[in-house]
């Protein structure tokens, strides 16, 4: 686990707290020099040994064997990590240039490289996510799609793998993908073991959205707009083709689509797609209704078309959906 001055202390605690639950790991920290870091909520973290022992030595990114030593030489051990984590955090705006030059000398040596949140930037800083897919926090995807033209952002999903770089959302998002590798190292009894340990769900899937349809759009100015975002969000189960909600507004259909994409920067039918997901999942969650009374609630008319929206979206089923994440089971 990489520290430096900065860093958010979840980014770091809650991957910590899932490695070291699995029993199996060998979890370490180091930061540039070995130093002392103050966390962005301002807490000091005192990390294991140094970051700049030396080179690592192993194998490529995308393939060889694990290696056993946490860090490269010295206190910690021989060898370089199986797995390195970059947590994200204030102290990512300014790219400490000692951790971005030592992830460019050692970034690909591990078997896999996963950050956290933010962390994003120290990979995209040191080249490490050059024609790689990758995602970050919801509020910064645009500013890192535009400061790293080479990396392809992709801002729904929670988490994204390329290969062996791993990249997750915000906090929560790393922990998920901690239980994600755990379970991909040691199985899933032993990923749901450490879920019930931090009395938290087994894991989401990593396509699933990092954020609700209402803060995934922005809020229309102008009131007719509003009053369509409204309308949407209340009756998902309403005729909601853009003829009907162009008439709500009174707007032609094709002003009134220019119009909601040009103020929200999403497509009608798509914001639609994603309230209808979203009004599906927490009645999943949180009620007991059937699978048809959900379909129907949610405007979705029948369960198969549910189905349909949700194996496209998630990958999941609304019954395998339901199983892992409500509230009543």
């Amino acid at each position: 686990m990489l520290l430096f001055d900065g860093v958010q202390s979840l980014d770091v605690s809650g991957p910590v707290e899932v490695f070291a639950n699995a029993g199996a790991y060998r979890v370490t920290t180091a930061s540039p020099g070995g130093r002392p870091v103050r966390t962005s909520s301002g807490l000091t973290l005192i990390p294991d040994g140094p970051l700049d022992d030396g080179p690592l030595d192993g194998g490529p990114l995308d393939g060889g064997p694990p290696n056993d030593g946490p860090l490269n030489g010295g206190p910690l051990g021989a060898g370089p990590p199986d797995t390195l984590v970059v947590p994200g955090g204030a102290g990512t705006r300014l790219p400490p240039p000692e951790v971005v030059e030592w992830l460019r000398r050692n970034g690909d040596r591990p078997k896999r490289v996963m950050s956290v949140c933010t962390g994003a930037f120290l990979l995209a800083e040191a080249g490490l996510l050059d024609g790689r897919r990758a995602t970050t926090h919801w509020h910064y995807c645009a500013t890192l799609a535009k400061r790293y033209p080479e990396v392809t952002v992709e801002p729904d999903p929670i988490f994204v793998r390329d290969g062996g770089v791993f990249t997750s959302a915000g906090v929560t998002a790393g922990i998920d993908l901690a239980l994600a590798l755990v379970e991909e190292d040691l199985g899933r009894d032993a990923a749901l073991m450490v879920a019930r340990a931090l009395v938290m769900f087994l894991r989401r899937p990593g396509n699933q959205a990092q954020f609700s349809a209402q803060l995934s759009a922005q809020t229309a100015h102008r009131e007719p707009l509003r009053d369509v975002q409204r309308l949407i969000i209340e009756h998902p189960e309403a005729d909601l083709s853009v003829t009907a909600l162009a008439a709500h507004a009174n707007l032609s259909p094709r002003q009134f689509a220019r119009a909601f994409a040009a103020e929200t920067g999403i497509s009608p039918g798509r914001y639609v797609d994603r309230v209808r997901l979203e009004t599906a999942r927490r009645l999943l969650e949180e009620t007991t209704d059937g699978v048809a009374e959900v379909a129907k609630a949610a405007g979705y008319g029948t369960p198969e078309a549910m189905r349909r929206a949700f194996l496209g979206a998630i990958e999941v089923s609304p019954a395998e959906y339901r199983r892992r994440f409500s509230r009543n089971s």
